[in-house]
C-alpha cells in the first residue's frame, strides 16, 4: 500500500478511536453523580479509581500484545484492540453502578492497544525522510479528536443523556474494526533484514539494557501522568471558575477542548520541526513550554484566563508524544517496533494511572491549584533532564 494512502486511512482511523475516549472520558465524574448516584463527598474518590482502572490492566497487557504483533501480525493485533473496544464501550452505556463501571474500565483496559498499534503500522509505511510529518499528523489527528470528542460529548449529554455517548463510540470502534479488516495490509517486512535484526539486537532486546529506549520509555511515563493528572478532577473544576452557568457541561466540554484544538494545529509543525532540527530539541521546548503554562494555568480564579491557559498549553504538548515515538522509531528495528511502541504503551499506562490517583490526591489535600504548580515543574525538570541528555549524546 502507499504511505500516503496508509496515513489517511489511519487518520480516521485514529480521529475515530479518540473523539470516542474523550468523548467520554472528561465527563465520567458526572456519569457518575447524575446516571450511577455516587455523592458529591464520594465522586473525586470514584473518578479516581475508575480513571485508573483500565490502565493497570493494559500496563500489564500492552507488552504482551506487542510481543504478539510482531509474531502474528501488526493488523490483527488492530482489529482485536478495536472489537473488544467496542464492546467496552457498548457494556459502559448499560451499566448501572460505579463498581460495574470499575469493571467496564477493567475489560477496556484488557482490549487497549490501538494506538500503538497505529504507530507501528505507519513508521513501518512512511519514508524515513516522512516520519516526523506522519506522527505529527497523526498526533495532531489524535488531538483533534480531543476536540470532537468532548464537544460531541457535551451536546450529547445536554441533549439525550451520557449512555448514548457510549453507545456511539462503541459504532465508532467498530468501523475501526471494519477498515482494518477489509481495508488496511499488515505493513511488509522483509524477512531476511528482520531475522539478521532479531539476531543482533536479542541480547539487548529489554529496555532497561538500551539507556536511549529506558529515558524514552520513563519520559513517556512521566509525561502521560502529568496529562492525566488534571483529567479526573478538571470539568468539576471548570465548573467552580464558570459559576453559576447553563449548559455547565457543554462549556466543561468546550474549554476542555481547546488544548485539543491547538494541539490540531501545532503537532503536524512539531513533526516537520522535529525532522529538520532534530527530536530531541523539540521534545525539550514543548516540555519548557507546556510545564510554564500549566503554572500559569494554576493561578487565575475565573474562567476566561484559564481557558486562554488551556489553549497556549495545547500548543507545547502537542510536540513532546510525536518526539519520543520518532526517537523510538529510529533506533528500533522493523521486527520489533511492536513490543516496542506496546511498552512505551505500557509505560504510558502507568502514568495514566499514577495521574489521576495523585491528582486526585493533591486536588482533595491541598487544593487544585497545586496540581498545575507540581504538574509544572515537573515537566520543567524533566525538560533539562532530556537536554543534558541529548547534550551528552551529541558530545559522544
Amino acid at each position: 500500500m502507499n504511505w500516503k494512502l496508509v496515513l489517511a486511512i489511519l487518520t480516521c482511523n485514529i480521529l475515530f478511536m479518540s473523539s470516542s475516549y474523550t468523548m467520554l472520558i472528561p465527563f465520567l465524574p458526572m456519569y457518575l453523580t447524575m446516571d450511577l448516584g455516587v455523592s458529591e463527598d464520594n465522586v473525586n474518590l470514584w473518578s479516581g479509581i475508575v480513571f485508573s482502572a483500565s490502565f493497570l490492566v493494559s500496563a500489564i497487557m500492552a507488552p504482551i500484545w506487542g510481543r504478539m504483533a510482531d509474531t502474528k501480525g501488526k493488523r490483527l493485533m488492530a482489529m482485536r484492540a478495536s472489537f473488544l473496544l467496542s464492546v467496552s464501550y457498548f457494556l459502559g452505556g448499560i451499566v448501572q453502578t460505579p463498581e460495574q463501571l470499575t469493571l467496564m474500565r477493567l475489560f477496556q483496559g484488557f482490549a487497549s492497544g490501538l494506538w500503538p498499534m497505529d504507530l507501528a503500522i505507519m513508521t513501518l509505511y512512511a519514508p524515513p525522510k516522512k516520519l516526523g510529518f506522519c506522527l505529527g499528523v497523526m498526533q495532531g489527528t489524535l488531538t483533534a479528536g480531543g476536540v470532537v470528542g468532548p464537544l460531541l460529548g457535551g451536546i450529547l449529554a445536554s441533549a439525550v443523556g451520557m449512555r448514548y455517548s457510549f453507545f456511539l463510540a462503541a459504532a465508532a470502534l467498530f468501523t475501526n474494526f471494519l477498515i482494518f479488516t477489509f481495508i488496511i495490509k499488515e505493513p511488509p517486512v522483509d524477512k531476511a533484514s528482520a531475522k539478521s535484526e532479531e539476531a543482533a539486537e536479542k541480547p539487548s532486546v529489554s529496555p532497561w539494557h538500551m539507556p536511549l529506549l529506558r529515558n524514552m520509555l520513563l519520559c513517556g511515563t512521566l509525561v502521560q501522568m502529568v496529562i492525566l493528572i488534571l483529567q479526573p478532577v478538571i470539568t468539576t473544576y471548570i465548573a467552580k471558575l464558570a459559576g453559576p452557568l447553563p449548559n455547565i457541561v457543554f462549556v466543561a466540554g468546550l474549554v476542555f477542548s481547546l488544548g485539543g484544538i491547538a494541539g490540531a494545529i501545532a503537532a503536524p509543525f512539531w513533526g516537520t520541526f522535529g525532522q529538520r532540527r532534530g527530536f530531541f530539541r523539540a521534545m525539550c521546548l514543548g516540555m519548557a513550554g507546556a510545564g510554564i503554562s500549566m503554572i500559569i494555568q494554576g493561578i487565575p480564579d475565573t474562567l476566561v484566563p484559564f481557558a486562554i491557559m488551556q489553549f497556549v498549553g495545547g500548543l507545547f504538548f502537542c510536540g513532546i508524544h510525536p518526539s519520543i515515538n520518532a526517537v523510538l522509531a529510529n533506533n528500533t528495528p522493523a521486527s520489533y517496533k511492536g513490543r516496542i511502541f506496546g511498552m512505551l504503551f505500557a509505560a504510558q499506562q502507568v502514568g495514566s494511572m499514577a495521574g489521576p490517583l495523585l491528582g486526585g490526591l493533591i486536588a482533595t489535600y491541598l487544593g487544585m491549584h497545586w496540581v498545575f504548580a507540581f504538574s509544572g515543574l515537573l515537566l520543567l525538570i524533566l525538560s533539562m533532564a532530556i537536554h543534558q541528555h541529548y547534550r551528552g549524546l551529541r558530545g559522544c
